[in-house]
């Protein structure tokens, strides 16, 4: 029998885990990327997206308090589905950590970098993913450390530009109307703002992780849920005031066309180098890479060390104990995504894998209603994880034929894996039936 975890975690600090895992680096990158899918009202595909983003959020919540333990998505599948289940959406999560990582590796050698040097792309993912793997396999302390004085900093950023913003528009250099336009002409307002909201779910989705710490929270049944929506309703509100105060401090098209479009607000506002926010936005980019790279291959790691990936991913350092061979294997897939995809559609790319894995964690919700042997836990209204899998459904209209390719390679792995997993499962009960006679 496995030692219970230690009930450390309060709920402000479980508050705080959320809020800082949801705002990342995302906003720094996309906003931009929205604004030129749905135009200058870049706030509505933000609060769509943080609507249907909470509706799974609600799932989560009722599953956590009633199985707090490590596992996250592939845990509940496991519940309600068994392990084929669960090894096919493990890997959907391993997928879209990679390619995140791949996305805000090829952000980092966008505009924010130009301020200080002009590279080849290819050169610059190249190094920067380099590095990153090498400080992840120098060990998970000082990854750590590293991600609290970003954390700070990439807050900090945020704060500065919902400042500078408000400045313009109360010097009155702001153009208010922008906000109420939404799309081009002759497009529908509702598909603009739909393929908006598909780029904006990736700056809402970083909760999913937090359920792994659930069975060190104090008291899950009730600090879960309130520590969830509360982080996911104060990043919502921080992400709603960068959206409204670039649109109405840029012009569309400049603020469209910007790799870096916080940066843009900067040099609309004045008075702060555009060279110190740059840094403060790779020191993001950068953090959110890092922290996504040791969940990709951590991650890798337990599924080889459950036999569900190869056992070379199992290797480790003799001296820093760390996974080298899984970092190593999951960054230079990291970089082949990377060198053969733009920011936006692997965002896209990974929306696609997490609403995969976000249907199945809503229709677990409904199939793990018959196990009652756990009463005592947070529980959502039936219709929310309803309201969950039509949200996830909806979602996977908006995704383009490029993205569908890109991520019909990655679920074909993952059914391949699952259905090696069954075979295997299938294989070990038969043997373990004694022969009769």
């Amino acid at each position: 029998m496995s030692v219970p975890l230690r009930r450390a975690i309060s709920t402000p600090l479980l508050f705080t885990f959320i809020l800082g895992d949801i705002l990342g680096a995302g906003v720094y990158v996309l906003i931009g990327e929205v604004t030129g899918a749905s135009g200058g009202a870049v706030w509505l595909p933000l609060l769509l997206a943080l609507l249907l983003a909470g509706l799974t959020a609600g799932s989560y919540a009722e599953l956590a308090t009633k199985y707090p333990r490590a596992g996250g998505a592939s845990h509940y599948a496991n519940l309600a589905f068994g392990p084929a289940a669960a090894t096919f959406t493990g890997f959907c999560m391993l997928a879209a950590g990679i390619v995140s990582v791949a996305a805000l590796s090829r952000a980092f050698g966008g505009d924010y970098l130009a301020e200080f040097v002009s590279l080849p792309v290819a050169l610059v993912v190249t190094v920067f993913l380099v590095g990153l793997a090498m400080l992840n396999i120098y060990g998970i302390k000082e990854s750590l450390r590293a991600n609290v004085v970003a954390t700070v900093i990439e807050v900090g950023g945020l704060v500065l530009v919902i400042g500078l913003g408000m400045w313009i528009v109360l010097r009155g250099d702001a153009d208010l109307g922008r906000l109420a336009e939404v799309g081009t002409p002759g497009e529908s307002p509702f598909t603009a703002v739909l393929a908006g909201a598909v780029l904006a779910y990736y700056s809402f989705v970083g909760f999913e992780t937090s359920v792994n710490l659930a069975e060190e929270t104090k008291d899950p049944r009730r600090a879960f849920p309130r520590a969830l929506f509360g982080a996911l309703a104060a990043a919502g509100a921080v992400y709603l005031l960068i959206g409204l105060v670039t649109s109405a401090s840029v012009p569309t098209d400049q603020l469209a066309g910007s790799s870096g479009p916080l940066l843009e607000v900067v040099r609309a506002a004045g008075g702060v180098p555009t060279w110190l926010f740059g840094l403060v936005a790779l020191i993001a980019v950068a953090n959110g890479a890092l922290l996504t790279g040791i969940m990709s291959s951590r991650l890798a790691y337990g599924m080889a060390g459950d036999g569900l990936l190869p056992s070379a991913l199992t290797r480790v350092l003799p001296n820093r104990r760390t996974p080298w061979i899984a970092v190593l294997a999951t960054t230079a897939l990291s970089l082949v995504l990377a060198l053969t995809g733009q920011v936006a559609a692997l965002a896209e790319t990974l929306v696609l894998l997490l609403v995969i894995v976000f249907t199945v964690v809503n229709i677990a919700v409904l199939v793990l209603r018959r196990d009652s042997a756990d009463t005592d836990h947070f529980r959502v209204p039936t219709v929310v994880p309803w309201l969950g899998i039509g949200s996830c459904a909806l979602l996977l209209t908006q995704m383009s034929a490029e993205v569908w390719l890109r991520g019909a390679v990655l679920i074909a792995l993952a059914l391949v894996l699952a259905a090696v997993n069954a075979r295997r499962q299938r294989r070990g009960a038969d043997d373990a039936v004694p022969a009769a006679g």
